[in-house]
């Protein structure tokens, strides 16, 4: 019989672990999907030193292990066992965050090479068959295929997108959308990504259209547009530079023209990211709240429109899991066991926080000069 008298100490920390998580509804080594089964010993020690940094490398180590990681972060977040937890080790990352500008020109490009080259088969595998990273829109979607189409169109909608229009999107990925509007809407749209992958991908996917993908950074545009879009981009900003980013958008957008932003945030104004996905999945990443995105459009845009679908990421990154996991025997042997264990940890620990609501996906738009009459939204 194995021994796993270490996995059951009773020092007060783990005492007050298992209180702890008892609050948020789940048994250390419990028989429900959601319940954590410790694996090896020092969970709890890493997860009070280093918070969800521990949690989150502890998973990585296979330390510990549940059905449903993905409930199991929902119910400490709906819980806020993380305001409960303020591991020392972690103070100097809050610091950096704070002061640092972590997403200056030169480190833009850590992001891309760092998750997005990846591989193109890799995220074909995942995504669906457009390679569109960012949330789908699920309203009247029953599969992933749908609820991506249903956010491109949403998004062309929303814009008033008509023939002839040039379009910039910053942040264009593997060229999802402008792939979209060019067919569907007949437009011209000049593309940017620090990804040299996407880049290839998107140029080789989309020849014949009139689009143009760039490998450049965002701050070097300056050229007029009809419109401007950029989908799942705005979280690589960072505090620091979002006033830039926004007098990006406002000189290269023509005056009565709409600035579709479409980005992840969180529920309130700090500077410094969740440090597990700092280190692990989106290097110098930063969340904006609704305050940081206000402060950034100050005198430059009107605010015509916030639309919040959230609860739809939980959705998409449920069914990217799903991808991920019926792909993974093609992967494994270039990849290995611990980058599984990440991944899934990554894809699962997200879709948690979207459906505590910790954290939120909106759409923005904003026009320069204002609409006249007002703006309409669709859906």
């Amino acid at each position: 019989m194995t021994n796993t008298a270490f996995l059951y100490p009773h020092s007060s920390l783990h005492r007050l672990w298992r209180e702890l998580l008892a609050d948020a509804g789940i048994e250390v080594n419990g028989s429900r999907p959601w319940d954590m089964q410790l694996k090896a010993p020092g969970v709890p020690e890493r997860i009070f030193a280093e918070g969800s940094l521990g949690l989150g490398e502890s998973y990585m180590d296979g330390a510990w292990e549940a059905q449903q990681p993905d409930e199991l972060i929902c119910r400490l977040l709906k819980a806020r066992l993380h305001r409960r937890i303020h591991p020392s080790r972690l103070l100097l990352h809050a610091l950096k965050a704070r002061l640092l500008n972590r997403q200056t020109s030169k480190r833009a490009w850590q992001v891309g090479e760092a998750h997005y080259d990846l591989g193109n088969d890799f995220y074909a595998a995942m995504l669906d068959s457009r390679l569109t990273y960012t949330c789908g829109y699920w309203q009247d979607a029953t599969t992933l295929e749908q609820a991506q189409t249903a956010k491109l169109d949403l998004i062309c909608r929303k814009l008033g997108l008509e023939p002839g229009m040039r379009v910039l999107d910053i942040g264009c990925g593997w060229g999802s959308f402008m792939g979209y509007a060019a067919e569907h809407y007949g437009v011209e749209c000049v593309g940017v990504t620090i990804s040299r992958k996407q880049a290839e991908w998107a140029r080789a996917r989309y020849a014949g259209l009139p689009l143009e993908f760039r490998l450049q950074d965002y701050r070097e545009l300056d050229e007029p547009f009809d419109r401007v879009v950029s989908v799942g981009m705005f979280e690589h900003v960072g505090h620091k530079n979002y006033r830039t980013y926004m007098e990006v958008a406002h000189r290269c957008l023509q005056d009565g023209g709409l600035f579709l932003l479409h980005t992840i945030g969180k529920n309130e104004r700090h500077p410094h990211t969740d440090p597990w996905i700092d280190k692990y999945i989106f290097p110098n990443g930063e969340l904006p709240s609704v305050g940081q995105v206000g402060d950034a459009v100050d005198q430059l845009f009107v605010v015509e429109d916030l639309h919040n679908f959230g609860a739809d990421y939980d959705k998409t990154l449920m069914a990217w899991h799903a991808n991920f996991e019926q792909a993974w025997p093609r992967f494994r042997e270039r990849l290995g066991e611990r980058f599984y264990r990440m991944w899934r940890y990554y894809l699962l620990a997200c879709a948690g926080a979207f459906r505590a609501r910790d954290i939120q996906l909106w759409q923005w738009v904003l026009a320069k000069g204002g609409v006249e009459q007002g703006y309409r939204r669709v859906s």
